[in-house]
C-alpha cells in the first residue's frame, strides 16, 4: 500500500521508490516533455534525478513526489516541493512534470494545489514559488491558476546559453484559497 503524503479526489502524492524508474524515464527521456530543460535526460541522469529526490526526502523532508491517479492507481507524473537557488536566494518551489499521455487533464494544477496546501499547513511556509521558463505557457497557466504572480525574472544557464525564467510566487500568510 502506498504511503500517501497528501491527496484529493483525483490523485495522491507519494514518495518515489526505485520501482518508479521506468515511469520516470517515460517523462524525463521524452524530448517534447523536457523541452523546457533543453534536452531529454539520459538513463544516468534519470538515475541521478531519482537519487536526488530520495536524498531530499531524508535531508529536507520534501522533494518531488509521484502523482498517482486515485481511480486506476497509474503513475501520471511528478509534483512536489524542493529548495531551489535563484540569484543567491533559496526558494521553496513547487515543481511538476506530467507524462504527456496525461496532459490537459488537470493533474499538474491539482497536484500543485495540493503542494500549496501542504506548504501552508505542514511546512508553515509564508510563500511558495514555481520557477518556469518564459516559453512554457502551460506551466505558466498552472501557476496563474494557483494564484501565483511573477515576482522576478532571471536567466538560467543551459550549456552556455542564457534562458529566461520567471519566478512565480504566492503569499501563504493570508487565507490562501485553492483556485479551481
Amino acid at each position: 500500500m502506498d504511503k500517501k503524503i497528501i491527496e484529493n479526489e483525483l490523485l495522491y502524492l507519494r514518495e518515489f521508490t526505485s520501482e518508479d524508474f521506468e515511469d520516470l524515464c517515460l517523462i524525463l527521456q521524452d524530448e517534447e516533455t523536457m523541452y523546457a530543460y533543453e534536452s531529454a535526460f539520459t538513463k544516468e541522469k534519470v538515475t541521478d534525478w531519482l537519487a536526488w529526490n530520495l536524498k531530499s526526502y531524508q535531508e529536507n523532508g520534501v522533494g518531488l513526489w509521484a502523482i498517482i491517479d486515485q481511480k486506476n492507481k497509474v503513475f501520471v507524473g511528478q509534483c512536489g516541493i524542493v529548495y531551489s537557488d535563484v540569484e543567491d536566494e533559496s526558494l521553496l518551489e513547487i515543481g511538476f512534470l506530467v507524462n504527456k499521455r496525461y496532459w490537459n487533464q488537470g493533474y499538474a494544477s491539482s497536484a500543485s494545489q495540493l503542494c500549496i496546501t501542504y506548504a501552508k499547513n505542514e511546512l508553515k511556509a509564508e510563500k511558495i514559488c514555481s520557477i518556469i521558463r518564459d516559453t512554457n505557457l502551460s506551466s505558466r497557466k498552472v501557476a496563474e491558476k494557483n494564484g501565483m504572480t511573477i515576482v522576478k525574472q532571471f536567466d538560467k544557464d543551459y550549456s552556455g546559453l542564457p534562458v529566461r525564467h520567471f519566478v512565480y510566487s504566492v503569499d501563504l500568510t493570508n487565507e490562501y484559497e485553492q483556485r479551481k
